[in-house]
Parts: C-alpha cells; structure tokens; sequence
C-alpha cells in the first residue's frame, strides 16, 4: 500500500459503496432476533473485528485464497446465499432452523460477521472494488464501516426499545421477505457458474 495514493474521494466512494452492500440499517431486524436467540446479547467489539478482519484478508488474499481450497468466488456466493435464505425463512416463518445459541462469542461470527456483514456480496464488492481502486483507499473505507458497524450493534437495544416489540415483529417480517429476495438474486446469478 503506497501512502501517496491516498485519495479522499477514492475513500468516500468506497466507504458508500460498502455502506450499501453491508447494510447494517436495514439489518437490524435480524440483528435484532439473532440477538434474543443468543442469549440476549451480541458481543459488538467481536463481531466488528471478525467482519473487519474477514473483509480485510479478502481485500488481500481473497481470490488466492479461494483458489487454494479449489473454489471460486461465484461457489462462495451460492453458499453465502443459502445461509441468507435460511435467516429470512426464520424471520418471516417465525420458525427455528439455527439452534438457539447462549454462547454470543461464536454466535458473532457466524452467521452475523459472516454472512451477515462480511457475506458474500461484501467480499465480492470488494474485489470489484480492487480493479478500479486503490487498496490503501478501500481499506480505508473498510474501517470507517467497521465503525458504523460498532455503532449499529452497540445501538440494537435501544433501537427495540424505541420501536416497541409490535413494530420490530412488522420490520422483521418485511425484512426477512427482503433478505430472501437478496438470498434469490444472490444465488441465481452465481447459480449458473457453479461447478465451473
């Protein structure tokens, strides 16, 4: 990463770009009963770093990586839009197919710094990132959304508390309708590349 090919433009163009892949607003419904379903809490510090650090080694190492372990990126989507898929039939449902899980330390990585914040569609915006920008610029922008995304998270309960149980039961339905129809659109245009 060379310093001089710091650009504040380049970073806000990233920093938006992610913004809008991640998410984390319209995630807060499933933040929300991924929280009830831990245990009552997340562990904010945790879940940021992991998807931080996930969005940080695929910047670098992302492609070789996946190349390593025989796979492409279009396989890692498919995968990442099944989980997707699941979250949402859950929220919409009502019904469990993730065990209820006490322990917040594994819950914050999976599935909430991946596939949630650091999923698919974030790990492959990044690479589409890398042919037009600097590295040093998108990894700028990958740490001021690990802010937000502190900031989200840390929020979740008094975002509850504000909307009242009637209201989160009304965005998370809505939301896990969204969330499937992203799942859909994720896995349908990976879907055809499978296997190649």
């Amino acid at each position: 990463m060379d310093i001089h090919q710091i650009a504040i433009k380049e970073i806000l163009t990233v920093t938006f770009t992610l913004f809008a892949v991640i998410d984390m607003v319209g995630n807060i419904p499933v933040l929300a009963s991924l929280r009830v379903k831990m245990g009552g809490e997340i562990r904010s510090a945790e879940a940021t770093l992991a998807s931080g650090a996930l969005m940080i080694l695929f910047l670098f190492i992302g492609r070789q990586f996946l190349g390593l372990l025989g796979l492409d990126v279009q396989s890692f989507a498919v995968a990442g839009s099944i989980v997707i898929f699941i979250i949402g039939l859950e929220m919409v449902l009502g019904h469990e197919f993730f065990k209820p899980d006490g322990d917040a330390k594994s819950g914050s990585m999976v599935p909430i710094a991946f596939p949630l914040i650091a999923g698919s569609g974030t790990l492959t915006t990044l690479m589409s990132l890398k042919a037009n920008y600097h590295d040093i610029n998108i990894f700028f922008g990958i740490l001021i959304n690990c802010i937000i995304i502190y900031v989200v998270l840390k929020s979740l309960k008094w975002v509850e508390s504000f909307m009242g149980p009637n209201g989160m039961m009304v965005i998370r339905k809505f939301f896990g309708v969204i969330l499937l129809a992203i799942a859909v659109k994720i896995f349908g245009s990976n879907i055809s590349h499978f296997g190649k």
